[in-house]
């Protein structure tokens, strides 16, 4: 039996730095304005290598903002207490982050003209990363075994629920202008592109200088030494020595890790759940 602290809406979320009141508040009373540029994941995905490019391309390149401010007080998170509190107190166009359902998010998205991000990444890289992630970090039930972890992923027994249903809420929004749809692969494939494309798609104009800094500060290498971004400066008490905000920032990582049976079971009821989505919406297919 899994006993989470925080339950709401029948799914569970980490216990440091969320409370039901205020997930509670968040989904119902947050109100997105038309200048905010909000990043949706499901967590895993890539969302710490989303939002230092998104800052970078914010600040044209410059690295003073990403090297002096935390990670979550740049694009705070939505849904936990601190971020909250960070976006109802910042003025002018913000950049929050959220690892919410599509129905659970504040209903004041759908009339906004908000800039929306969604990432996804391949569901078994997923079901590695969170594996390692929930098992050395303090904030959840740390899985006994890669096997356990499977079954609760497959469940959507995990903190924020289910892969298949994060995707599939999300994807109902893919079809508007105001929505781009990425992905961890194209990213690692491309970043150059990816980047230029996230720019056209922010109305942000930069340089050839500035896209290059851009690059070369959100590269996985930079990012696992700025200590702004790798989670370095929270305190011992909710993370052990080996806790990794970056583990390794490959794709494919669960060829390494998945039996033969494992992939089969996973590929069966990833066929089930995401039976009537074009096949060419994913890169991992």
């Amino acid at each position: 039996i899994m006993t989470y602290e925080v339950w709401y809406e029948g799914l569970h979320f980490p216990d440091f730095d969320y409370s039901i009141e205020g997930i509670k508040e968040a989904c119902t009373k947050f109100v997105i304005k038309d200048e905010d540029t909000v990043m949706v994941s499901y967590p895993k995905s890539g969302t710490h290598w989303l939002i230092e490019i998104l800052c970078l391309i914010h600040s044209k390149g410059d690295t003073k903002w990403i090297q002096s401010v935390p990670t979550w007080e740049r694009s705070p998170w939505l849904e936990t207490d601190l971020g909250y509190k960070f976006l109802n107190e910042s003025e002018g166009p913000r950049l929050l982050t959220s690892h919410l359902p599509f129905h659970l998010f504040p209903k004041s998205l759908f009339t906004s003209k908000a800039k929306v991000l969604y990432l996804m990444r391949n569901p078994k890289d997923v079901l590695v990363s969170g594996y390692y992630y929930w098992t050395t970090s303090m904030f959840s039930i740390k899985p006994e075994s890669l096997e356990q972890y499977f079954k609760w992923f497959i469940q959507g027994n995990v903190p924020y629920g289910s892969w298949f249903e994060h995707i599939r809420g999300w994807m109902s929004m893919r079809h508007r202008e105001n929505v781009l749809l990425l992905s961890y692969e194209e990213l690692q494939k491309d970043p150059r592109s990816t980047i230029e494309k996230i720019c056209q798609f922010l109305g942000q104009k930069l340089n050839p200088e500035e896209l290059d800094s851009v690059l070369k500060n959100s590269s996985f290498q930079v990012m696992k030494q700025n200590k702004m971004s790798n989670y370095e400066i929270l305190p011992e008490s909710v993370k052990n020595q080996q806790f990794p905000i970056a583990r390794k920032g490959i794709c494919g990582d669960w060829k390494n890790h998945f039996t033969v049976a494992q992939a089969e079971a996973f590929h069966k009821v990833y066929q089930e759940k995401m039976a009537g989505f074009p096949k060419d919406l994913f890169p991992w297919e």
